[in-house]
């Protein structure tokens, strides 16, 4: 179901995680933060004024940007803000691809940040 209130808003932030188990650990502990698993390689959050996010599993040798924080953005027409990033000088990144409750890509903007698009 489409959400037309929160289009382009910030909807969930990524972190990475070199240990998905003690992540949990640690935000539960200090935050109060519940998680719930998707597999071995990712956790999503929320709870205690949290609207939510997750951490992918990463390597600890991996340098930044695979290991700095993803914005990710709600669109109600997926199609069209995709078209609209490639349109005014972006590039996608990570094609769409489909996840457990929706779809998204990730963009690069026209200076080098990396974000995320998400919808049902």
């Amino acid at each position: 179901m489409s959400n037309p209130g929160n289009h382009h808003k910030i909807s969930y932030i990524e972190f990475a995680s070199t240990d998905i188990e003690r992540t949990k650990k640690f935000y539960t502990a200090v935050f109060g933060w519940a998680f719930q698993d998707w597999g071995p390689d990712y956790i999503s959050f929320g709870g205690q004024g949290v609207e939510g996010g997750g951490f992918y599993k990463a390597d600890p040798h991996e340098a930044p940007p695979k290991s700095a924080p993803l914005v990710v953005l709600y669109s109600s027409d997926l199609a069209a803000t995709e078209a609209a990033v490639v349109a005014t000088g972006g590039s996608i990144v990570v094609p769409t691809f489909e996840f457990p409750g929706g779809r998204r890509f990730h963009f690069s903007d026209s200076v080098g940040n990396v974000l995320g698009v998400w919808s049902e």
